[in-house]
Formats: C-alpha cells, sequence, structure tokens
C-alpha cells in the first residue's frame, strides 16, 4: 500500500537542458540559487551545472518530519552526475535507495558513480538498488541502411555490486522507503501508435541481432501527493507516456493523476509522428503539472504549451521543484 505523503520534492541532477535565466513558478527553484546554497561565490562555467544528454532524479517524499528519497536515474556518466550533485549540493547520504528506470545507456552509464557517491555518504553501508533482469542486455540501432550501430554498454550487476549495490533484481512492483515510493512491474501496452523503438535491436547467445522495438525492461516510480493525487516519473517513457499514465491510473484508481515529471520520447522522426496523438489523449487525465525534459523535444513541448498552458513547466538541470 503506497502512503500518501505531505510534499514531494525533485531535484534534476542531469537532464539535456540547462537554463539560467528562465523564470518558473513558486514551486521552482532554478539552477543558480541552488549553486549558490551549494556554496558558488560567482556565476561561471566552472561555478553551474553541466548538461548531458540522459536524466537523474533526486527525488524526496516527506510526511510530519520523515524525508525518504530514492535517485531515480544516474545519467549517462559518472563525472557529469558526480559534478552536478556536488554543485547542487545534492545530500546523497539521504539516499534510501537507487532505482533504474530501463537499460540504456543515457540512464545507466553514470548509475556506478552515483551508487559509490551515494555509498561513501553513507559511510560506507550498501545501497538498495532496484533493476530488472531484462536491463542488461546488449543492445543498438539498426539505421536505414540496415548498419548495425550499438549502444553504450548498462553497467551489469557486477559493476553495481562492486560500486556499493545491494542489488534488489525482479521484474515485479514493488514499493521503496517504508511504503512512500511505488515502482512499476512491466507496463501494459495498449494504444496503437505508440510503438516504442522500431529500429533497437537486441544481441541474442548466437550473436545475431533481433528486433527489440518495446523495451519491455522499463519502469515508472510514482509517489501519492496527499489531497493531490499520483504523481509519476517517467524516465524515458519508451512505452508511451499514454500508456504509462493509462497503467499509473488503473494502480492508483480511485485516486487522480497530479502530474507527470521526467522524458516523454517525442522527439525523432517516429516519435515526433505521434505528438498530436499524445497531446490529444495527455487530455483525458487532467494534470495539474506537467514537467517534460530530457528527450521530449521542442516540436513536443511547444505542442504541449500549446495545449496546457501554465500547467508545463520545462525540466532544466540544477531546478528544484516543490509540490504540495
Amino acid at each position: 500500500m503506497l502512503r500518501p505523503v505531505e510534499r514531494v520534492e525533485i531535484t534534476v541532477v542531469v537532464d539535456n537542458a540547462l537554463d539560467l535565466l528562465s523564470t518558473v513558478p513558486d514551486s521552482v527553484t532554478p539552477e543558480f540559487p541552488n549553486d549558490l546554497a551549494a556554496g558558488a561565490t560567482e556565476m561561471s562555467g566552472p561555478s553551474i551545472c553541466c548538461a548531458a544528454w540522459g536524466l537523474s532524479l533526486f527525488v524526496s517524499a516527506i510526511v510530519g518530519e520523515e524525508r525518504r528519497t530514492v535517485l531515480f536515474d544516474g545519467g549517462p556518466e559518472g563525472w557529469v552526475f558526480e559534478r552536478n550533485a556536488k554543485r547542487l549540493g545534492v545530500p546523497l547520504g539521504a539516499v534510501d535507495a537507487v532505482a533504474l528506470s530501463h537499460g540504456h545507456w543515457d540512464h545507466a552509464g553514470g548509475l556506478p558513480a552515483a551508487i559509490a557517491s551515494v555509498r561513501a555518504a553513507h559511510g560506507g553501508r550498501r545501497v538498495p538498488t532496484h533493476v530488472n533482469p531484462g536491463m542488461f542486455v546488449k543492445r543498438a540501432f539498426r539505421l536505414g541502411n540496415d548498419r548495425i550501430v550499438p549502444f553504450g554498454e548498462v553497467p551489469g550487476t557486477e559493476d553495481l555490486e562492486k560500486a556499493g549495490a545491494s542489488l534488489l533484481n525482479d521484474t515485479a512492483s514493488r514499493t521503496i522507503g517504508s511504503d512512500t515510493f511505488f515502482l512499476s512491474g512491466e507496463i501494459p501496452r495498449r494504444t496503437s501508435y505508440e510503438k516504442g523503438m522500431p529500429r533497437q535491436v537486441k544481441l541474442e547467445p548466437d550473436g545475431s541481432w533481433s528486433p527489440d522495438p518495446l523495451v519491455l525492461d522499463e519502469r515508472f516510480l510514482a509517489v501519492h501527493l496527499r489531497d493531490a493525487g499520483i504523481v509519476v516519473f517517467s524516465s524515458c517513457s519508451h512505452a508511451g507516456i499514454v500508456n504509462v499514465l493509462t497503467h499509473a491510473r488503473e494502480v492508483f484508481a480511485p485516486a487522480p493523476l497530479y502530474g507527470v515529471f521526467g522524458g516523454l520520447h517525442l522527439s525523432g522522426a517516429g516519435s515526433e509522428s505521434i505528438i498530436d496523438d499524445t497531446v490529444r489523449d495527455l487530455v483525458s487525465f487532467d494534470l495539474k503539472r506537467i514537467v517534460p525534459g530530457h528527450c521530449t523535444g521542442w516540436r513536443a513541448l511547444h505542442r504541449l504549451i500549446d495545449a496546457f498552458g501554465d500547467v508545463v513547466v520545462p525540466a532544466a538541470v540544477g531546478q528544484t521543484h516543490r509540490l504540495e
């Protein structure tokens, strides 16, 4: 049973975009005030974070004096995570667990360094780390001329354990952090237009490449914000964000959905073709906050803002969002 919480705070440790100047709602702190609070004495290149293709979210759920925190994904490279966490003063010792959304390099490449950093902040204690077996396959992208371009390796279970992880490697859904977070199981595919990554392939034991379009290892994270509804964190939405939210609505009924945060995977020629279908069907969820980042893409971002106005707050590295 997922416990309702009074407040949720999300710090964007890694994302594709930096934005030091745009105005944001009162519930969002942009990067530079966080840099200053962490000790920056000037606005300069060495003082601010780095953007990188990928995502890592530091998510805290607060109930009274109790605070539970999950680090969701580690971004593409360890140095990016380490630099940004340091610039922002992210309290890694507060992390109760780490969860990986799916087995792609831009979310998993920085995970060993992130886990090692959390372990060091924990005084050497191992870090509960949630994964599933489908994340550890070798994947690639098949180009139009049939050339295979391999994806970067996802750190294996031995790599994660060496970094300090205590692995929970299971396909099933579960609650995390004294039942304040929900990590989904496999996301059912319902819509006709959300087709994952049609050109993705995976390496078979015999050395051949076979189609792997659906990214069935993908998971979402969720928190129940008391008196408001469910906040869904979907790091890349290869399952399709409408499929993700449909499943979340079924899992948590009758609680409404409050918002969605993360990559909506609406960039790239194939994904951009479903922007209109996606925006049309998102209306039915009556979301109060949409925070698109990472792989959402500028075309989809424009359409979302046109359709939902100030409900949309684009994510950027170093922001802290407070929902209550």
